[in-house]
């Protein structure tokens, strides 16, 4: 029986109750880990203004493992989240969040079973944003071909070692053609290495409407991180609210399982607080190193105690997180001989992947986007070879042509191209895009930022804007 060391963080609020009724059951249950405690959240951020001491990211890749507590996230102002900061540290890429119907715990369906697969790094949660004018602000969203490719094949091997049959890509390529569009087209590649496992995609809306309808048809989730954070908590909400839901956060070698839910101050050393979430991420946490065995013998515990009625409040019991504890630990069977045998977890290396895709590229013209508080900005018609062929405004044509009867705000884009006698694409240089950039200037026009239109072996690498 060979010990296995875990990374504590038993978090804010109702945390360290929860965790410690996790490792009374985990001590109960004779499993060997040695628990190593680190601090993260408000207790550290007087010091650490991340939320997050280096002492416990060091610790975290040291040992490989983590289980977490909530911690509390303030909204809009203070510092960022904790959970954004460990898994940006740590390159944890893939959000793992299983949703599966509970004895005892009452809801509209009685059959779900699926996992959540979220990429957990890029796109709108890079947290690239600007205020662009009084009016606007942007945000970036981006998606990669590395990101795409590698949350793709951990859906599909995590897929293949947990014995699923099917995986939903969705997304919003309807609507977002060209970042949605690179998702979805990394995960129809991976998919042709695993045949023996159906793939399909589904738009984001209709996934929500058929979840909340009939969530049996589903078996396995991969989104980008956005859609992915949404459409967690909608399936957590299926089985029974972030109380009963688990999560883990995966990387090359790290990963951190954690409690999905609030830190719930108002109820904090009352005894009160339900442990379910955070044991059954301790469970996904064994499953992940290779301790299948010791996970369904202390899951079985658990779901034995809620089908005989013995739940916390919030679940719409009468026990106290003491009496919970002690009644899972009371219906625990013992260990096999060959139960902590040398476990085989999973895991996918990065270099295991072609990630990067060559293509030719050329520029041939530029969108500058401009502040105008007096209507569409007169700007030049040419400069150089680069002609205007287009404004536009939050994303709709106001030039050329007859304005839309649309509400305008200060901040158009502009968009310059360059084409030769015969309407084919000519190739530009910076430099005159910075010499076009210098006449804006020179006339006055403030400007914001610019983005390069380009060809991609001979696609465009950008979206036209509507009506255009």
């Amino acid at each position: 029986m060979k010990n296995f060391s875990v990374v504590l963080i038993k978090g804010d609020g109702i945390g360290p109750e929860i965790a410690d009724a996790v490792i009374r059951i985990f001590d109960a249950s004779g499993i060997p880990v040695s628990w190593i405690e680190k601090q993260a959240g408000l207790s550290v951020i007087d010091k650490h203004p991340s939320g997050v001491p280096e002492d416990t990211i060091k610790a975290i890749r040291e040992y490989k493992v983590a289980l977490k507590g909530p911690t509390t996230t303030p909204v809009g102002t203070g510092h960022k989240s904790v959970n954004v900061t460990l898994r940006k540290s740590l390159e944890l890429y893939a959000n793992v969040r299983p949703a599966k119907s509970l004895p005892g715990v009452r809801t509209r369906f009685d059959n779900v079973d699926l996992i959540i697969v979220r990429e957990n790094i890029e796109d709108t949660y890079g947290g690239i944003e600007h205020i662009q004018t009084g009016d606007v602000a942007q945000c970036l969203k981006l998606i990669t071909r590395p990101g795409s490719m590698r949350i793709a094949k951990y859906a599909f091997e995590m897929a293949k070692l947990y014995g699923r049959k099917k995986i939903t890509a969705v997304h919003k390529a309807n609507i977002h053609k060209l970042t949605d569009g690179l998702f979805l087209e990394c995960f129809n590649e991976v998919a042709k290495d695993y045949p023996e496992i159906k793939a399909d995609d589904l738009i984001v809306d209709n996934t929500c409407m058929q979840l909340v309808t009939n969530p049996e048809r589903f078996d396995v989730l991969v989104l980008p991180n956005l859609f992915g954070d949404i459409v967690s908590d909608l399936c957590a909400g299926l089985v029974g609210g972030l109380g009963v839901a688990p999560g883990g956060n995966i990387g090359d070698d790290v990963a951190i399982f954690e409690s999905v839910h609030g830190s719930a101050p108002d109820i904090a050393g009352q005894g009160v607080a339900n442990p379910t979430a955070l044991l059954l991420s301790a469970l996904q946490m064994l499953q992940h190193i290779g301790y299948q065995k010791t996970k369904v013998r202390i899951e079985d515990a658990l779901f034995q105690t809620l089908k005989e009625g013995i739940k916390t409040k919030d679940l719409g019991g009468k026990a106290t997180t003491m009496e919970f504890t002690n009644a899972i630990i009371e219906r625990i069977a013992s260990p096999s001989e060959l139960e902590f045998s040398e476990p085989k977890p999973l895991q996918i290396k990065s270099e295991m992947l072609q990630t990067h895709k060559e293509k030719v590229e050329d520029c041939h013209g530029v969108d500058v986007f401009i502040e105008s508080w007096d209507g569409i900005p007169k700007v030049p018609e040419k400069v150089d070879h680069l002609e205007l062929k287009m404004i536009s405004n939050r994303g709709t044509k106001v030039y050329p042509g007859p304005k839309p009867d649309i509400w305008l705000v200060d901040h158009y884009r502009c968009r310059y191209v360059a084409k030769d006698e015969n309407g084919e694409y000519l190739r530009i240089s910076d430099e005159e895009i910075f010499h076009l950039l210098r006449e804006l200037y020179v006339r006055r026009f403030n400007w914001m930022h610019i983005e390069k239109l380009r060809l991609f072996d001979g696609e465009i690498g950008y979206a036209k804007a509507q009506g255009e």
